[in-house]
């Protein structure tokens, strides 16, 4: 069976943050992996056309996780009786989204519409939900799910032949080149993202991968050696404020340097590197770092 893989901009108007969907153009039909927020559909939608499709035509949706960024659009996509591919741990939340959507508006406020939109229930029948290693022929083409819990405990990496669509299991590929980790609350757990990078790069079979926040990734051992290079050290500057109890708030201006260090050693650019760290993400990502260490903590004290 041909097929072809097409990364569409999402064009999210959020934190700097790129968020592909990617588009296989199949003999039978599309399949898409990442819906991307629902504040992106109209982005989606048109990428669609560009290749000759409506939305309604998709009937195969493959989600990495739950998250806004990744799976907010789903639902438009099961209104239309689209089957949506996911970990066991996720579909309940997509399901019955209450949960997932009070969260949210919690945390973003009056920016929740327009940064992802809302949520809208999916009928349980309309979800297959895959265990680690299942294999599923979807429009002639096999599937195989990875669960690659670390970023998030419901994270499931999708390998078609050669190719792995990541989701945040390879991090952030910024466009000048950095490899960057996201670290929000409330699951990262260091410790398992390296076992799952190191449980996809034992897959000699796949050669590229399709990343969410940064599109195609060719060179996947030198993008993973930088990822867990970034992991490690990331979470190794908090570690002692955490330990000292310091408050997130306090650390918040020296984890912002320490990250414009960082991505100075990367290469990338000044206007870069602020558009980056002003973006908003840092926050998120030293409360889910510091969450990280206390987890770690009370079950080592278990």
């Amino acid at each position: 069976m041909s097929y072809s893989i097409h990364p569409i901009d999402l064009k999210f108007n959020g934190y700097a943050l790129d968020i592909y969907s990617f588009l296989i153009k199949t003999e039978s039909g599309p399949i898409i992996v990442e819906s991307g927020p629902h504040s992106c559909l109209e982005a989606l939608t048109k990428g669609l056309a560009d290749h000759g499709y409506r939305k309604e035509d998709v009937k195969h949706v493959f989600l990495t996780h739950i998250h806004l960024d990744h799976a907010g659009g789903a639902w438009c996509f099961g209104e239309h009786g689209a089957k949506i591919y996911v970990h066991p741990l996720g579909f309940k939340h997509l399901h019955d989204p209450s949960r997932l959507l009070a969260s949210a508006k919690m945390i973003y406020g009056k920016e929740m519409d327009r940064m992802w939109g809302t949520l809208r229930p999916i009928p349980a029948d309309q979800f297959c939900v895959m265990e680690d290693g299942e294999s599923r022929e979807v429009l002639g083409l096999n599937f195989i799910s990875h669960h690659t819990p670390g970023h998030a405990k419901h994270h499931t990496a999708w390998q078609l032949d050669s190719y792995l669509f990541t989701g945040d299991l390879a991090g952030i590929k910024h466009p000048e080149g950095a490899v960057i980790p996201p670290c929000p609350p409330p699951d990262i757990n260091i410790d398992l993202w390296i076992s799952s990078i190191d449980k996809v790069l034992s897959i000699k079979a796949i050669d590229t991968y399709y990343v969410t926040h940064g599109a195609k990734v060719d060179q996947v051992g030198d993008h993973m050696a930088a990822l867990k290079h970034a992991l490690t050290s990331f979470s190794a500057f908090v570690k002692p404020y955490h330990e000292k109890g310091v408050p997130p708030a306090e650390v918040l201006p020296e984890f912002a340097a320490f990250v414009r260090r960082f991505l100075t050693e990367q290469n990338l650019s000044t206007e870069a590197i602020d558009t980056f760290v002003n973006g908003g993400a840092i926050m998120a990502d030293l409360m889910g770092l510091m969450r990280y260490w206390k987890k770690k903590e009370e079950s080592n004290q278990a």
